[in-house]
């Protein structure tokens, strides 16, 4: 029986996945087998030594203490592109909030409610709130990966220029970004270009304060910028002094906090990005399935922290290990293997960084002695059979 502990309330249509002969699943699990978990900070949690797997429901990881889980052998698993559809329709409403003062026309026009004379102030007033049309302006996209390529196309489709920029954009991410989409060499020379800026980046220390003063005075005067990723890709400090110098028009994030909401120049959304039930249960569905797939296979697909692994299982036994990235590895493991008699069907080893993850397919069952074994080789972080 898998134990499975939820740190946040998980969409029921994740959790009915688990077979319910197979697993337990509750927020008050002691030893759990996997985690799941939304936006719960787990930075400061001691996780316990039993714990295989965690699975964050969405693309954002920085709750979860990655280098920390990496170390014990803990695979940590996010759902990128479940929520990329309620991220970018959040998107593209924030660009025409960015354009058109639509908050600040809906604002006075609450204001005036109680007059007797709504229509003609209506009127008389609507000047005020005018803006320009997207069609034929450029947006600039910074990360292509599954939700700065719908943003993309669909800027694209809307009359837009695009221009993207992502030094790691994925094969897949590539073919399925539009032809109309103009790939920009450096984030430089996108930001000079760009009359709208998009985030779509994971938060990491390359991408902390992306956008400062330095990159504000590349851009274009008057430029509007989007953040729905994460609050610290823009520095406050810096983005606020733009807006009251006019250098910026308007800046719509999804992470107010005080000192933005005192600037009338922000839009402040309260982080709505992902908030969608479609979305909720996309990411819960996602990251159950990458749950069973490695408690029962030890398939790793959508790991941030360990290789992706996957072998079709064709014998009745098999050996999961996780290790550092060092020489001679493997043939160690199949060296303790050998001297057991142990007959090695199938193998795969592939290496993240400085980690590395076999699935080494035997004929026979693996005792607790060769297990042991195993473990104390130097660069062993984790042992499993299954």
């Amino acid at each position: 029986m898998f134990r499975i502990q939820t740190l946040n309330k998980i969409s029921p249509l994740g959790l009915d996945l688990f077979p319910s002969d197979k697993y337990e699943i509750g927020s008050d699990i002691a030893n759990p087998d996997a985690i799941l978990v939304r936006s719960a900070d787990m930075n400061n949690l001691e996780i316990p030594s039993s714990v295989l797997a965690i699975a964050r429901a969405g693309a954002g990881y920085n709750n979860i203490p990655v280098a920390r889980c990496s170390e014990s052998g803990v695979v940590v698993f996010n759902t990128p592109g479940a929520n990329a559809n309620a991220v970018k329709e959040l998107t593209l409403a924030a660009l025409l909030l960015a354009s058109r003062d639509i908050v600040g026309g809906v604002n006075w026009a609450l204001s005036v409610a109680d007059k007797p004379d709504v229509t003609e102030l209506v009127e008389k007033e609507k000047s005020k709130f005018t803006g320009p049309e997207l069609r034929g302006k450029t947006l600039g996209v910074v990360g292509l990966g599954a939700i700065g390529v719908m943003v993309a196309n669909d800027a694209a489709a809307l009359g837009m220029n695009v221009i993207g920029c992502d030094p790691f954009i994925s094969v897949e991410a590539a073919w399925n970004l539009s032809r109309d989409v103009v790939r920009a060499d450096t984030i430089e020379s996108l930001l000079s270009k760009s009359d709208y800026i998009t985030l779509h980046v994971p938060q990491s220390e390359t991408t902390k304060g992306l956008l400062d003063a330095q990159k504000f005075n590349i851009m274009k005067k008057g430029v509007r910028i989007i953040n729905l990723s994460r609050a610290a890709l823009v520095k406050d400090k810096d983005i606020i002094e733009a807006l009251n110098s006019g250098k910026l028009s308007v800046y719509v994030t999804d992470f107010p906090n005080g000192e933005l909401l005192k600037c009338s120049k922000v839009i402040p959304v309260p982080h709505l990005g992902a908030s969608t039930p479609e979305a909720e249960d996309n990411c819960a569905v996602m990251a159950v399935k990458q749950i069973i797939d490695y408690l029962e296979q030890g398939t790793i697909i959508n790991s941030v922290n360990f290789p992706r692994c996957k072998l079709d299982k064709l014998s009745p036994y098999r050996l999961l290990v996780a290790n550092k990235n060092i020489p001679n590895m493997v043939g160690q493991i199949t060296t303790i293997l050998a001297g057991a008699n142990i007959n090695i069907t199938d193998l795969i080893n592939h290496h993240r960084d400085e980690f590395a993850f076999n699935i080494i397919d035997t004929e026979q069952q693996i005792q607790q002695p060769v297990l042991e074994q195993i473990r104390k080789v130097n660069g062993i972080i984790k042992v499993r059979s299954i």
